[in-house]
């Protein structure tokens, strides 16, 4: 398992679209906020763009490892028989997807902590919530996510399918829920539709922890992903095909 999980990490790494779009971008927006409207109020808010954009940018890396690493991985391998192949080998299939899983996670956590260690040391930034409290919403915001993905993963039959459904969720995800666009510059009509989408409910869990504020209803969030995170992996058991 161990040997698998350096093996799918140094191939996570020849990914440039994963570094760029998981680590890269999310620093490069957080200097970029910061450059232009970081001290200034968020909207009618109380709180500034950078303290909305910091809460916010964490997911990025959970976004692009969730629907674009993971089901995308998984599927290409569907479609090229590791998957079948990996039954006559002691590491069964099941050790390759957890594998996936955990790449997934160690790349989004890097995001995380450089986005939190760039925000603290080099931006002044200040949390008026417990630290506590947002690493354990942000793991709940995370598996709910990988759940998603594996699902996705589960009912695309090719590679070609999961490009295009993946493509479809992803972009929604990254630009409406407001974890690179402040939620804040959306119009009213536009903030409404995104709330349908899972990662705004996540982005807004984060906030509510790191402002130490409500931010939507925290407590219908929470158990909202708990929901997601149980149906989504365990549609995902149930519909998965090794080849």
């Amino acid at each position: 398992m161990i040997q698998l999980t350096k093996v799918e990490g140094k191939l996570a790494l020849r990914s440039i679209d994963g570094v760029l779009f998981g680590i890269g971008m999310p620093l490069g927006v957080l200097l970029l906020t910061t450059m232009i409207a970081g001290s200034k109020q968020a909207g009618a808010a109380d709180y500034t763009f950078l303290d909305s954009s910091f809460s916010s940018l964490l997911v990025v890396g959970i976004c692009a490892t969730a629907f674009m690493g993971i089901p995308l991985t998984i599927c290409d391998y569907r479609d090229k028989k590791i998957l079948k192949h990996f039954f006559v080998t002691p590491a069964s299939p099941g050790h390759l997807i957890a594998t996936q899983v955990v790449v997934a996670m160690i790349t989004a956590i890097i995001s995380a902590v450089l986005v939190a260690l760039v925000s603290v040391v080099f931006l002044d930034y200040r949390m008026q919530g417990s630290w506590g409290l947002l690493i354990a919403s942000y793991f709940l915001v995370m598996i709910a996510m990988y759940s998603l993905g594996l699902l996705i993963a589960s009912l695309c039959k090719n590679i070609k399918i999961a490009n295009l459904v993946c493509s479809l969720v992803y972009f929604p995800m990254l630009f409406l829920s407001g974890a690179v666009i402040p939620f804040e510059l959306f119009p009213t009509g536009m903030q409404k539709i995104a709330h349908v989408l899972p990662l705004t409910q996540g982005v807004q869990l984060l906030k509510s922890v790191s402002l130490n504020q409500p931010i939507g209803n925290p407590r219908f969030i929470i158990i909202l992903l708990i929901v997601i995170t149980i149906v989504g992996f365990g549609l995902a058991a149930k519909l998965f095909r090794w080849e």
